[in-house]
């Protein structure tokens, strides 16, 4: 048996790992649970040792039974803007692992907005201010831990997105790879290294952060993932969403890539910089040269589902069943949990749920939730240019019903993989990629093959009916949002 490439994809919710042959076969994989904590409004918490464990777990389940000497090679996924900060002589977090989804920098990125700011970065890092992104996530970490920035100068604690905490932690190489860099808002686009002045601007100090190199390295080797023997080479590193897109053959002109997770990402490759306000730019990947991607961000489009799921205390699988066979009802849902992302980065808006009345059911609700998976995406869809074709990717794709309503809603054609796990798909891709075993041409075969396309059936009334129906239930979140809030006596 083998040679493999291990592939590993850590994700929000969970770890996943594949274990692919040299025919782009997979031939094993397994997952790990992942906890996320909630200890405040707006505030998202994971375990940062918890999350290296889930990774441990999974690629010992997945090479249970392997020769671990059969493994040439490992490729790593990750979820990104996520950041940790730990001590370089231990290795050892002082601080939770603070998620992408979490909202503590909103009064930073507002005062820094107000001070003018605000366009320096969107120019030096395509992507607009907003809490999302982690530079002021490490800013609030610094602020608690080490407000004198004594430390973090020395470089005595090191902060870095989850790539770079797993490859420290499994490598010893304080690293982290370009394209997840390209989303802290701390790295100039243009350069594809740390910006000066907008680590003055963060306040955080250039010793705490690790290099930045190449997606396919260089990387040091793995030296402490057993039953793996110490030596495996880390071959490449994407972000789950450059991975996905990568899995796609996505370095073609027109694919839009839709991954339907925890949140969604929709993601196209450009020739430079430069995308209009409604979407972000981004590094997709770099080998032998930068690849850039216009890219737009969901907060949340699964995590809805599993919100309502929890509100409900049914399985999530079930909201998927209720809303396929459902009619909403007029009950439109707006997930503003934390803000609104991309195309309208507000991050003011607040959820809302109107049109129900005393008739309105679990279904109705499931299906309100599913269509808001659709809205938000078909919102930033017309910010991507050249579209052709959408290629969706990620848990929620399972949803037939969502898939014909994102054809219905777009006007356009919607191709699903049959293939759930692209994002370490697309790591074990670009690992094969380096050690030999195909082209990129082959990978262009593979993307195309075993694909459902979904065409869209609506007529032009139909799709301005409900997207008009949308838009103003979307105003009403942020028009609500804006609005200063009621003291009470």
């Amino acid at each position: 048996m083998g040679p493999f490439v291990l592939a590993i994809d850590q994700g929000t919710s969970s770890t996943k790992a594949l274990l692919v042959d040299s025919a782009g076969d997979i031939v094993a994989q397994a997952s790990a649970p992942v906890s996320v904590r909630h200890p405040g409004p707006g505030l998202v918490e994971q375990d940062a040792g918890e999350l290296l464990a889930s990774v441990r777990a999974a690629v010992a389940a997945c090479t249970d039974g392997v020769d671990p000497a059969s493994v040439a090679g490992i490729g790593l996924s990750t979820q990104r803007e996520s950041v940790v900060l730990w001590e370089a002589a231990t290795g050892r977090p002082i601080a939770p692992l603070v998620s992408w989804q979490d909202q503590r920098g909103a009064s930073r990125a507002a005062e820094l907005a107000r001070e003018g700011h605000a366009d320096l970065v969107r120019r030096r890092t395509g992507l607009p201010l907003d809490p999302m992104f982690s530079a002021l996530k490490m800013t609030a970490l610094l602020d608690e831990h080490d407000p004198a920035r004594d430390r973090s100068r020395r470089g005595e604690l090191r902060l870095g997105t989850v790539d770079a905490w797993l490859l420290t932690s499994l490598t010893g190489a304080f690293v982290t790879e370009i394209g997840n860099a390209s989303r802290t808002q701390l790295l100039n686009l243009r350069r594809g290294d740390w910006d000066a002045e907008l680590l003055e601007l963060f306040d955080v100090p250039r010793a705490a952060l690790p290099d930045v190199v190449s997606s396919t390295g260089p990387f040091a080797a793995a030296g402490d993932l057993p039953p793996l023997p110490a030596g495996v080479p880390v071959l490449a590193v994407l972000g789950d969403s450059h991975a996905a897109l990568f899995a796609h053959a996505g370095w073609r002109r027109g694919v839009v890539k839709v991954t339907y997770g925890t949140g969604s990402s929709v993601m196209t490759v450009t020739d430079a910089p430069g995308a209009d306000a409604a979407v972000c730019d981004t590094i997709a990947w770099s080998v032998k040269e930068v690849t850039f991607a216009h890219e737009a961000n969901i907060r949340s489009s699964g995590r809805t589902l599993t919100w309502l799921a929890e509100l409900l205390d049914v399985p999530t699988d079930r909201i998927v069943e209720l809303a396929a066979g459902a009619d909403a009802g007029g009950v439109t849902l707006v997930p503003a949990f934390g803000g609104l992302g991309a195309p309208w980065w507000d991050p003011r808006a607040v959820p809302v749920l109107a049109g129900f009345d005393y008739g309105t059911g679990r279904a109705q609700l499931a299906r309100a939730a599913l269509e808001s998976v659709a809205h938000q995406v078909d919102d930033v869809l017309a910010a991507m240019p050249g579209l052709r074709r959408v290629v969706a990717d990620g848990g929620l794709t399972r949803s037939t019903a969502l898939m014909r309503l994102q054809a219905d809603l777009g006007g356009v054609e919607v191709a699903r993989t049959r293939h759930h796990q692209l994002s370490a798909g697309g790591a074990a891709d670009l690992a094969g990629l380096v050690l030999n075993w195909w082209t990129m041409p082959d990978l262009e075969q593979r993307a195309d093959t075993d694909l459902e396309v979904f065409t869209p059936s609506w007529g032009e009334e139909q799709r301005g009916h409900a997207v008009a129906r949308w838009r103003r239930r979307l105003g009403a979140a942020r028009e609500l949002g804006a609005r200063p809030p009621e003291r009470t006596s």
